[in-house]
């Protein structure tokens, strides 16, 4: 059983260090391209045609922004591809194209084929990166677990979950489930996962001292859990990072799936062009070549990622943090504040801010108002213009200081604001002894 002592879990400002290591490489702009041109394809069928109720619902999947979760979108990527390649199964072909033997239908039950091999290998690369991923973290866990009883109970029990979790999902395949069926119960299972890890490190009282003592669980694994995916939390920072390619590319095979499902049901009417299928070979190639690179870049990553740092260097990171300015833009017509509850008088509010100036000057408006308990306000410090302004205020009333920074009077310009504030609590000298000579 590894040590925990002196360990921290993870933080957003240790992950955002860390990151910086591993610059997401960039898209192919064919992605970009070639999304457009599928769903232009796509659009072009309805034309003639208006969409049943089950070509409706994946329309509207496809008109939605993907979800900003990078796990989720995983999933998200796994069940479209095994949608596109139950449509490009034999027996799922529209039926003139199974029973033609021209040699354009020929040459496209090729060109599927090849479609669909290329679907297969990336979707069991996403299942290996999927199963690899979620064992590290099991088995990193695992190593701050004692290496007796209790260690092999909590393998027990996971290993009977899971098989719990996957008999509900053969039951709903057994009995007729749609791979949409399967996907949304998955998704389900992760998210009852989440949630368990979530209730376990948030237990309180007796309940969270039997599991740190008596199952043995360590209290930073505990909290580590409880932390993990909180909205703010580390993983926000990975959503932020490695977020937005991995969304282009849930909407390209969303795009994908959607044209073929529609091409299959007008097909007597609409045979696929020799255009529409280069197009589509096209994007198929770019996005299985580009998802699977960003199944190998996000690896690399993960593998690398530490679960718990020093307290020392977290520290250190929430220190430089503190320290950092803060940019954050106001559009035309807008106003941005923040605010302390101050408990104690003597306290000091600080500020430092500068407008970001572009080819023309620009200043901001700037005041500071106090508000009692009873919510009446009282203006600290008048509303004036400013370029860049520095100062500082002491308090002599407990209650909220709003700091406002006013854009509401420029009608066209936003304003980049750099900014640094602090609310310093009073500095209480120690009482020097009585029978000290002063």
């Amino acid at each position: 059983m590894a040590s925990t002592e002196g360990l921290v879990p993870i933080t957003r400002n240790f992950l955002a260090s860390y990151y910086d290591k591993y610059p997401a490489p960039p898209l192919s702009d064919d992605v970009s391209r070639l999304s457009s041109q599928i769903r232009s394809l796509a659009n072009d069928l309805l034309l003639d045609s208006p969409p049943s109720q089950e070509e409706s619902l994946l329309i509207e999947e496809a008109d939605r922004q993907p979800p900003h979760k990078i796990d989720e979108n995983m999933w998200k990527n796994r069940e479209h591809m095994e949608e596109i390649i139950f449509l490009l199964e034999r027996s799922h072909w529209p039926a003139t194209l199974q029973q033609s033997s021209a040699p354009e239908d020929v040459e496209l039950a090729n060109v599927l084929g090849r479609l669909s091999e290329k679907f297969e290998k990336t979707l069991n690369t996403l299942k290996s990166f999927q199963a690899v991923n979620s064992d590290r973290i099991f088995n990193t866990v695992m190593t701050y677990m004692p290496q007796d009883f209790r260690g092999a109970l909590i393998r027990q029990q996971r290993e009977r979950s899971e098989r719990n979790k996957q008999a509900e999902v053969d039951a709903l395949v057994n009995s007729g489930g749609s791979i949409r069926d399967r996907y949304s119960l998955m998704w389900k299972q992760q998210m009852d996962r989440r949630r368990q890890l979530a209730q376990l490190g948030s237990a309180t009282g007796v309940y969270k001292t039997l599991v740190k003592y008596l199952v043995g669980v360590p209290q930073v694994l505990l909290d580590f859990v409880r932390q993990i995916n909180d909205d703010d939390g580390p993983m926000e920072e990975q959503r932020h990072r490695y977020g937005p390619p991995l969304y282009s590319l849930t909407a390209m095979v969303i795009f994908i799936r959607l044209f073929l499902f529609l091409s299959w049901g007008r097909f007597d009417a609409n045979k696929l062009k020799r255009h529409q299928v280069a197009i589509l070979e096209q994007a198929v190639d770019v996005y299985t070549s580009e998802f699977e690179s960003f199944i190998k870049f996000i690896s690399g990553v993960f593998a690398n990622s530490p679960f718990f740092i020093s307290a020392e260097a977290a520290g250190a990171l929430e220190t430089r943090k503190n320290d950092e300015y803060k940019e954050i833009t106001i559009p035309a017509g807008k106003n941005f504040e923040v605010s302390f509850s101050v408990d104690s008088v003597n306290s000091y509010i600080a500020w430092d801010f500068s407008v970001v100036q572009g080819k023309i000057s620009t200043d901001i408006g700037f005041s500071l108002e106090y508000t009692n308990e009873s919510g009446e306000k009282t203006l600290i410090l008048p509303y004036r213009r400013h370029e860049s302004d520095q100062g500082n205020f002491c308090t002599v009333l407990v209650g909220n200081y709003k700091l406002l920074w006013d854009n509401t009077y420029s009608t066209f310009f936003k304003k980049v604001l750099r900014y640094r504030v602090d609310c310093i609590p009073p500095v209480v000298e120690p009482m020097q002894p009585t029978n000290e000579v002063e």
